[in-house]
């Protein structure tokens, strides 16, 4: 049976061009696309997402603006769409109608940065694990996600870095013990050296800081970035 291509998960911040982004992201080569709803207090957010998420919510990027956002993205790519946001948003705008308005908008799941496995199990979500993750956790975690599991390669905030970290091996070694979803890796990721040094430890990566920074110059310049990245899961 041949080898089940590398997924390639590219993190864009909610915005105006938003929609475009993502549509040139899938048309290079991103398997799913990770929509970040903006917040004034992240915790796992590096400075490159922080000013992101400052300029996003300075052009009315709230909660609501924000599904409008996903809906239009789901309008233009037919990919998985997840929203990436955090607790506090979720609790001021209801829990139970968020997961069905983002579901009604395009969402395929969602993520919730700093929500522990174990709470709101009802919440259909993509679970993080970091190499600080206890056993237990790792298991409860991997027994609740939905689709795949977030290795978080770095116990940090979020950005580009020179090397792939060396935690990331023995995650991926506890995280095989305890599941046979896909294990997709992120933070830290950012060059096609990082994507084929990770391709051979994990199914799938997810780049985040560095996406943003690029979509800054326009969907030719994601469509450009994501090919690199795609061509280096490939080879």
């Amino acid at each position: 049976m041949p080898e089940r291509p590398k997924a390639l998960v590219v993190y864009l911040m909610c915005g105006p061009e938003a929609p475009a982004l993502a549509e040139a992201a899938v048309e290079a080569g991103a398997d799913i696309v990770e929509l970040g709803f903006p917040f004034s207090d992240p915790l796992a957010d590096g400075p490159v997402i922080r000013r992101a998420a400052e300029r996003a919510l300075a052009q009315g990027m709230r909660t609501g603006a924000c599904l409008e956002c996903l809906a239009a993205t789901r309008e233009r790519v037919d990919c998985p769409l997840v929203p990436m946001t955090y607790s506090s948003l979720l609790e001021a705008y209801g829990w139970e109608r968020f997961a069905a308005d983002a579901e009604t908008a395009g969402a395929t799941s969602l993520i919730v940065a700093d929500l522990p496995a174990g709470d709101r199990p009802g919440l259909r979500r993509v679970q993080l694990v970091a190499p600080s993750s206890t056993d237990e956790r790792l298991r409860l975690a991997a027994a609740e996600t939905h689709g795949w599991l977030y290795l978080v390669t770095v116990t940090c905030t979020t950005g580009a870095r020179s090397d792939l970290s060396p935690a990331l091996a023995g995650l991926v070694e506890r995280a095989r013990e305890v599941t046979d979803l896909p294990l997709y890796a992120g933070f830290g990721i950012s060059t096609p050296e990082h994507a084929r040094a990770a391709a051979e430890l994990v199914d799938g990566i997810v780049v985040g800081s560095r996406a943003v920074e690029v979509s800054e110059e326009g969907p030719a310049a994601v469509s450009r970035y994501v090919a690199t990245l795609r061509s280096a899961l490939d080879a």
